[in-house]
């Protein structure tokens, strides 16, 4: 079990990141104190929505810091959903509004082809909408999501509100 103090005191805050009035939870210095990352990525694997699910999803870059480790750890395979024009071959696409913006995911179709359910993996969770979006293109191509992993939850913008399915939150906000 992680030391929710520890834990607390990695994670940094930054006002007007990435846009103004928006305060960002950097999850990075977690990995900074390998102690800590692998208790918490131990942790995650343990959680019976990772072991109910065939495969991890990450979403681009700081996720994929976390989906790589427990996607090792759990002995799962990891799908990658990216931005526009990062992937090659047949890929499915779904556009989605951020708390500071848009964006759009993809995910090649033949990546997902041999499995039938997720964990997704993200390290915080705000409105929603990248995990939203991200459901949205699995569920598009009729598969399962047993649940959503995360580090930080920013409770007040009741991200969580829009899946049907468990989410495991290890901080809340």
């Amino acid at each position: 079990m992680i030391n929710n103090i520890s834990l607390e005191n990695l994670i940094e805050a930054h006002e007007d990141f990435l846009k103004k009035d928006i305060l960002f939870r950097d999850v990075l210095p977690i990995l900074r104190n390998p102690e800590i990352f692998s208790s918490l990525i131990q942790e995650m694997s343990e959680l019976e929505i990772c072991k109910a699910a065939d495969a991890i999803l990450a979403v681009d870059a700081r996720r994929f810091l976390l989906g790589s480790p427990l996607a090792l750890k759990s002995f799962k395979p990891l799908v990658v959903a990216r931005k526009p024009d990062k992937l090659p071959g047949e890929i499915i696409t779904n556009n989605y509004s951020l708390e500071y913006g848009t964006n759009s995911l993809s995910i090649q179709k033949d990546s997902i082809k041999d499995y039938k359910s997720f964990l997704i993996v993200d390290d915080l969770l705000a409105t929603g909408g990248t995990v939203e979006s991200v459901s949205k293109l699995l569920y598009s191509q009729d598969k399962k999501i047993t649940g959503l992993s995360i580090v930080i939850e920013l409770s007040e913008l009741n991200g969580r509100e829009k899946f049907d399915f468990p989410v495991f939150s290890k901080m809340t906000y």
